[in-house]
């Protein structure tokens, strides 16, 4: 039909064409996607008020052979069944066994040959570097000394019970256990040692080295998938005693508080200690690079026992060498001064002295802040080559300066970068303890995301990119076939860094910055954590205590970003100009031109800013538009209001799949512009074209979709209208990307 150039049709016409087009159901809810609610996992996303997990508590005695690299322990597990289940055996995580030649992960690994192979890479197969890897499990025994059956089935092993262990019972177990220590420089993985030629010395981080519990949980009963060496851990709290022999000269980091420092250090160095707890300006050194360079030359062949406490932590690690530089800082959080520490050789330094200790106290500060207040007595960064790995109150962290200490503003950033990822970790997942060997991105996701924001407050002028809607446009742009959800397990998802890192970051960015802003993202980001605080979250409690919080339905965003594969490009295909008139003979050209122009009637014209107004005109309304209504419009009124404004009709279709908000930029012809943000739900209609009319005092010039890509659009070649600018802001992505 014909235009008719009465506003109150042109409003009707829009809402009519946003029922039309295919519907995929974006806005539905998640509904069956997501658990039923329960008495353990309410459907705000708390903890029910049956909520329930186990604990288990170690006492364990560890020792390293600094000849042979091999690591000797034995440990004493009391288990708390706290779940209202009987259990009849126990589930263990043996990580070691991964390193068996016929673990699943060596067997399932994909490998193919090549016409040129590295020395190193032939060098990290058993076949040549001769390791030979996995626990050897001497024995297990009750706490009487009795023998129990026991099955081991890759890297777990079920400990068969002497009798049904009822909720409240508290079952008493020891294990002897030793494994070969291996070279981190031919065999990739968490623990191991690094080998110093020039002065004949190891540095152990030592990791995944004990057997320990399975978690057993309401939502999944015992966790029972092998460990392939990307899905990380699922574990249970407990409390930590332990004794840790390795060569006199030897420092140690480890999980929890040194209990027999004035035993380890020398009285020199235990002053210094007690020092550094009450250095808040700057870290203090306990051992100075002097001191352990001179420890390099002794090789001592005596032992000395480091003994550590730590309470309601998930795991424990440590690491020792004579080589480490050790320094110490308080740092005030709430009502408690934990020490931030450095652990380095002098291969860390400068780098090592000037950065890591500080990047260690800006991570516990700005993570307390938006999470919790961090609980543990220390937090701890430690220096290992070409490794980026955490554990509670210990990380192992990259960051290498050349031999003549000089390094590049890269590897800085590299550096710094990897400490407050791996300390945040002690809040994601080591405290807010979510099921790595399922979700990566609960733990990954969301401290990259935390990492951004720290990252942004103490270090703005660093590259910022990374973990941002702009540092995740060139991966969702690429082919499907080589992008998997977000919701995979880990194991299976392809492009890891992005999937389980930069996507739930960005994401998160997102809904910070953009989509619920900050105040109501902080908030229930917050609660979140401090709800799942020493706790087993899933992803539903996540996507349901963010809800919940903020009042904000964000189940489109949870299903588009976090279950699809969809990216965002939405393309602003039409900007159509109209201003009011009273004049019948314009408005009669207008519609007799429109006609001959369009075949049928139909007015399919693109109308391009530049080319002028079209006009409509207001008339008084039908008595039939009004009801029953007795009172009347004033037609002259709205006449007043609307003659000197600027209507502008826009449609937006979506080619990506990816509904989002529409950030706009009107740029004026008077030289301003102005930022507005249209919500998602503006699609909730019609999921692939929406039309939407603007009422502006001034003139547009140009509009601009998304204009600081905040969106992660993966095409800003159609984000202009008119294109006049098209070459440039194409100029401007590729500068940026």
């Amino acid at each position: 039909m014909k235009r008719l150039h009465l506003i109150a049709l042109t409003f009707l016409s829009i809402f009519i064409a946003s029922a039309q087009g295919k519907y995929e159901g974006k806005f539905e809810q998640l509904g069956t996607m997501l658990p039923s609610p329960n008495v353990y996992r309410t459907a705000s996303g708390a903890p029910g008020p049956e909520y329930w997990q186990q604990k288990a508590d170690y006492d364990i005695k560890v020792s390293i052979n600094d000849k042979t690299q091999v690591l000797s322990g034995e440990e004493t597990i009391k288990y708390y069944n706290n779940s209202p289940n009987p259990l009849g055996y126990l589930w263990i995580q043996l990580d070691q066994n991964i390193r068996t030649q016929e673990s699943l992960a060596n067997t399932s690994e994909k490998q193919q040959m090549a016409s040129k192979i590295p020395s190193k890479i032939l060098k990290s197969t058993a076949e040549f570097s001769g390791y030979e890897g996995g626990f050897d499990i001497k024995k297990v025994t009750d706490k009487d000394g009795n023998d129990l059956k026991y099955f081991i089935n890759g890297t777990m092993m079920r400990i068969e019970l002497p009798s049904v262990l009822s909720n409240g019972d508290t079952f008493t177990f020891n294990i002897d256990w030793s494994y070969n220590i291996y070279d981190r420089m031919y065999i990739d993985g968490r623990g191991g040692y690094e080998y110093f030629p020039e002065d004949d010395n190891f540095a152990y981080t030592i990791a995944q080295w004990y057997p320990r519990l399975a978690v057993y949980s309401d939502f999944e009963g015992w966790q029972n998938k092998q460990f392939l060496g990307r899905g990380e851990f699922a574990l249970t709290f407990g409390d930590f005693n332990v004794e840790i022999t390795v060569p006199e000269d030897h420092i140690v980091a480890a999980t929890g508080s040194l209990q027999n420092a004035k035993d380890v250090l020398t009285k020199e160095q235990n002053n210094r200690f007690e020092k550094a707890k009450n250095s808040f300006d700057k870290p203090v050194f306990i051992v100075t690079e002097k001191e352990a360079i001179e420890n390099e030359k002794d090789k001592s062949t005596k032992s000395k026992t480091w003994v550590f406490k730590a309470e309601n932590v998930r795991d424990f690690a440590f690491a020792s060498s004579r080589k480490y530089i050790w320094d110490a800082q308080a740092v005030k959080i709430g009502d408690k001064t934990p020490l931030a520490m450095s652990f380095y050789p002098k291969e860390g330094n400068p780098l090592w002295e000037e950065e890591s200790t500080k990047a260690v106290k800006n991570t516990l500060i700005t993570y307390s802040e938006h999470t919790i207040e961090y609980p543990y007595p220390v937090a701890i960064s430690v220096h290992a080559a070409n490794q980026g790995m955490e554990y509670p109150m210990i990380c192992f962290n990259y960051g290498r300066p050349s031999k003549d200490g000089s390094y590049s503003q890269r590897t800085k950033e590299g550096m710094v970068g990897v400490i407050v990822h791996e300390v945040g970790h002690n809040f994601f997942p080591m405290i807010i303890n979510s099921d790595e060997r399922q979700w990566t991105w609960m733990d990954e996701g969301l401290n990259s995301f935390m990492e951004h924001v720290t990252m942004t407050e103490h270090y703005p002028d660093f590259d910022l990119t990374w973990g941002t809607p702009k540092g995740v446009t060139n991966y969702m742009r690429g082919s499907k076939e080589f992008i998997r959800p977000i919701m995979t397990q880990s194991d299976n998802i392809l492009q890891f860094g992005y999937n389980a890192y930069g996507k739930p970051s960005a994401g998160l960015v997102m809904l910070r910055q953009t989509i619920m802003g900050e105040e109501l993202f902080d908030y229930a980001f917050k609660e979140y954590a401090q709800r799942w605080a020493f706790k087993h979250p899933t992803p539903a409690d996540f996507f349901r205590t963010m809800e919940d919080a903020s009042a904000f339905d964000l189940d489109w965003f949870w299903k588009g970003w976090f279950y699809s594969i969809d990216h965002v490009d939405i393309s602003v295909d039409n900007v159509k100009w109209f201003k009011y008139t009273e004049d019948k003979k314009v408005l009669e050209n207008q519609v007799n031109a429109e006609a001959s122009a369009q075949p049928g009637g139909e007015d399919k014209k693109s109308n391009s800013l530049e080319e002028g107004p079209s006009y409509f005109t207001i008339t008084d309304t039908p008595d039939r538009y009004y009801g029953e209504f007795m009172n009347r419009v004033d037609s002259k009124e709205v006449v007043n209001k609307a003659k000197d404004k600027n209507f502008y009709e826009v449609t937006f279709s979506n080619k990506g799949g990816l509904v989002m908000p529409l950030i706009l930029e009107w740029h004026y012809t008077d030289g301003t512009t102005e930022r507005e943000v249209i919500p998602a739900e503006i699609w909730r209609r019609n999921e692939n074209e929406v039309t939407k009319v603007f009422v502006k005092e001034k003139v547009v010039s140009k509009l601009v979709f998304d204009p600081e890509g905040e969106l992660a659009d993966v095409e800003p070649t159609n984000n202009t209208f008119p294109q006049a600018d098209l070459e440039s802001a194409f100029d401007k992505f590729k500068r940026e990307n």
